[in-house]
C-alpha cells in the first residue's frame, strides 16, 4: 500500500472511536412501498477502512426508506462515470450506479471524487469532487448521500443536517447534538435538572433551550461553537416554549410573569420583551410560520386545548383545529402549506399532519404516548419521541405515514428530539 494513502487510513483509524461513542441506533421498522434501486461501489483506495465513505452513504439511503441497495461486488468494478457499463448493471437490477475514488494527498488530506450515473438513460447525473481531512470523511458521505437523494428524488436530502435530542441516565439530563444518522454525538449542556424544548436557530448556530437548574424554567440560548450561553428569558414565575423566528432576530416565549401563561416576542439576546396576546385562557406552544408573519400557538382560550394561528403584526387570531377536544404542539411545515400536530383521540397521542388548504387530517402515528414533532427541514420526515418498554425514545415517520423508525440508545431516556437546519 503506498505511504500515503497507509497515513490516511491509520488517521481515519484513530479517529473513529470517538465518533462512536453512546450514540443513536436507527432503526427502519416501515418503509415506502415503492423504492429506487441503487448500487453504491466501493471507491477506489477506500478499502480497509471500517467506516467507509461507500458505508455511509449506503446507510444515508437505506434508512431513508426510498432506496433499495443493488448487490455492487461486481468485477472488475467501475470506478469512473466512463468505466461503467449500464447493460450489465441495468441487468443486475440497479436503475443507478454510484461510483468514485479517494487519493491521498502528500499534505495529510484526501481528493474524493464520486459520480452518479443513470443506468437506464446512460446519463452521468453528476459529477463532482471534495478535497478533505479525514475528520471530515462521514460529513463528506452525508454530502454525496444529499446529492443521490436529490438528483434521483427532487428533494433536497437531510443527511448532513443534525438533530438536537435531550437524554437522562439516573439523575443526568443532557441536551446533545449528533449527525442526523444518529453519529458523533456532542454534549452541549449537562444538569441534573431536567432540560427541555431544545430549539435550533435558523443559521444552526445556536440552540434555545428551557433548564430547571435555578429550580424553575429558564429558557437560555446557547452558541454552538463558543460554547456561552445567555439566559434570555429568566423572568418571576415560569419561562418555557423558545420558539425562533425566521430571520433568526427574535423568540417567542411563554410566560407567566404577569400571571397566567402567556405569549411574549423578545429578541434573540432577550430584550425588547412585549406581549404578543392577552387572553383569559393558556396560551403555549409558539411556533412561527415559514414566512415570519403569523405564529401557531395552543391555547385552552376556547374550553379545549387547539391550535390557533395570529398575526404577527396586527394579533388577529383564527383557530385552526376544530376536530376533536385536544390537539396541541404545532410545528408549522417548511413550505407553510400545513403543519404537523399532536392530537388525542381515545386516549392515545398521535402524531399527526393538516393541511391549511383543504383542512385535511392524516393520522401519521399509532401512539399511543407521541409527543414533541420535530421536523425534517425538507418537510419528509417527522422525528418524535414515544416510549417503549418504560424507557423513552426517539421515533420518526414519513410525511404521508409510510416510512418508520426507530431511534434509540442504549440503557438511556431519549427525549424532546429538534431537527437542525440545513447547513448553510
Amino acid at each position: 500500500m503506498p505511504e500515503p494513502i497507509r497515513r490516511l487510513l491509520l488517521l481515519v483509524l484513530f479517529l473513529l472511536p470517538v465518533a462512536a461513542q453512546a450514540q443513536l441506533t436507527i432503526e427502519i421498522v416501515g418503509g415506502a412501498g415503492t423504492t429506487i434501486p441503487i448500487a453504491i461501489v466501493p471507491f477506489e483506495n477506500e478499502g480497509g477502512v471500517p467506516s467507509t465513505i461507500t458505508s455511509v452513504v449506503g446507510a444515508d439511503l437505506a434508512r431513508s426508506g426510498l432506496f433499495k441497495l443493488v448487490d455492487a461486488n461486481a468485477q472488475p468494478r467501475p470506478y469512473r462515470a466512463e468505466d461503467v457499463r449500464s447493460a450489465d448493471w441495468k441487468a443486475r437490477g440497479a436503475d443507478a450506479i454510484t461510483v468514485g475514488t479517494v487519493r491521498a494527498l502528500s499534505d495529510g488530506r484526501a481528493e474524493i471524487r464520486f459520480a452518479l450515473v443513470d443506468v437506464v438513460k446512460q446519463q452521468t447525473l453528476a459529477s463532482m469532487n471534495y478535497t478533505v481531512t479525514p475528520a471530515q470523511f462521514r460529513a463528506t458521505a452525508h454530502k454525496i448521500a444529499d446529492v443521490i437523494y436529490e438528483k434521483l428524488t427532487g428533494d433536497v436530502g437531510v443527511f448532513s443536517t443534525k438533530i438536537a435530542y435531550v437524554t437522562k441516565q439516573g439523575p443526568r439530563f443532557q441536551l446533545l447534538v449528533a449527525d442526523a444518522d444518529g453519529a458523533d454525538p456532542q454534549t452541549i449542556v449537562t444538569s441534573n435538572e431536567p432540560l427541555l424544548s431544545p430549539r435550533w436557530s435558523p443559521e444552526g448556530s445556536r440552540i434555545a433551550y428551557v433548564s430547571f437548574e435555578s429550580k424553575k424554567p429558564v429558557v437560555y440560548v446557547q452558541n454552538l461553537s463558543t460554547g456561552g450561553r445567555t439566559a434570555v428569558a429568566n423572568f418571576r414565575g415560569s419561562n418555557s416554549s423558545p420558539a425562533w423566528s425566521p430571520d433568526g432576530r427574535k423568540l417567542a416565549v411563554t410566560l407567566t410573569r404577569d400571571g397566567g401563561s402567556q405569549l411574549f416576542l423578545m429578541n434573540a439576546d432577550g430584550s425588547d420583551v412585549r406581549r404578543l396576546l392577552t387572553s383569559p385562557g393558556i396560551d403555549t406552544e409558539a411556533w412561527f410560520m415559514p414566512d415570519g408573519q403569523s405564529i401557531l400557538f395552543t391555547s385552552d382560550r376556547g374550553g379545549s386545548p387547539q391550535i390557533y394561528r395570529v398575526s404577527v403584526a396586527s394579533g388577529g387570531v383564527e383557530r385552526i383545529t376544530f376536530d376533536g377536544s385536544y390537539n396541541v404542539s404545532p410545528r408549522a411545515l417548511p413550505d407553510g402549506k400545513g403543519m404537523i400536530y399532536v392530537r388525542r383521540d381515545g386516549g392515545r397521542f398521535q402524531i399527526a399532519s393538516l393541511d391549511f388548504a383543504t383542512r385535511q387530517t392524516q393520522v401519521l402515528t399509532a401512539g399511543p404516548g407521541d409527543e414533541s414533532p420535530s421536523i425534517a427541514p425538507n418537510g419528509k420526515l417527522i422525528v418524535y419521541a414515544n416510549e417503549v418498554g418504560g424507557r423513552g425514545i426517539l421515533a420518526a415517520v414519513s410525511s404521508d405515514g409510510r416510512i418508520k423508525q426507530r431511534l434509540t440508545a442504549a440503557a438511556t431516556d431519549v427525549r424532546e428530539p429538534a431537527w437542525g437546519p440545513l447547513p448553510r
